[in-house]
């Protein structure tokens, strides 16, 4: 049975036992406390930050398809075990293969978004473990995500494995 988690207390869904996946029913409860969490992402971006709320609606639904599409759906992992190399994997590879037409300009709010995000469970002390500098520097390098873009759209004959292997999801 799903619960409604709209009443669901901030230090359960800071709880990242809570994000484990192993069935089915965790991965749904991941998802939706990762929807929860969100929201105060949101208002933090919002009151902290200031950002206008067309932007901070953009960069929040940027972080919410890297971490409930690519990390916990496709993924299956914790969302407070994120690295750079899994940014890097999202916006190089998944997303690219993911959409019909990927560009830098749906995807650098993600990477930004996300950037942001553990900015603000850092600012939190939620964690030790990961390396939000490492992330921020990820998100921040548009040129490769610009040149992976490009060049997924010119591969030809065979091209893909070598494209993949450059940035693989492994």
């Amino acid at each position: 049975m799903v619960q409604n988690l709209a009443d669901t207390p901030f230090s359960e869904l800071i709880n990242s036992q809570n994000y484990n996946i192993d069935s089915l029913e965790t991965e749904i409860r991941a998802d939706q406390h990762c929807t929860q969490l969100l929201k105060y992402f949101h208002r933090w971006l919002l009151d902290e930050h200031q950002f206008a709320a067309l932007e901070a609606g953009q960069l929040a639904a940027g972080v919410d398809y890297f971490l409930r599409e690519f990390l916990i759906g496709a993924k299956r992992l914790n969302i407070f075990s994120a690295t750079a190399d899994q940014l890097r994997q999202f916006g190089g590879n998944w997303y690219i293969i993911s959409n019909l037409e990927p560009n830098t300009v749906e995807l650098d709010p993600m990477l930004h978004g996300t950037a942001l995000f553990y900015s603000y469970l850092e600012g939190l002390n939620l964690f030790k473990k990961i390396d939000v500098k490492a992330i921020d520097e990820v998100a921040q390098n548009g040129t490769y995500f610009i040149g992976r873009i490009e060049d997924f759209h010119q591969l030809k004959d065979n091209g893909y494995s070598a494209w993949d292997q450059a940035c693989s999801l492994k």
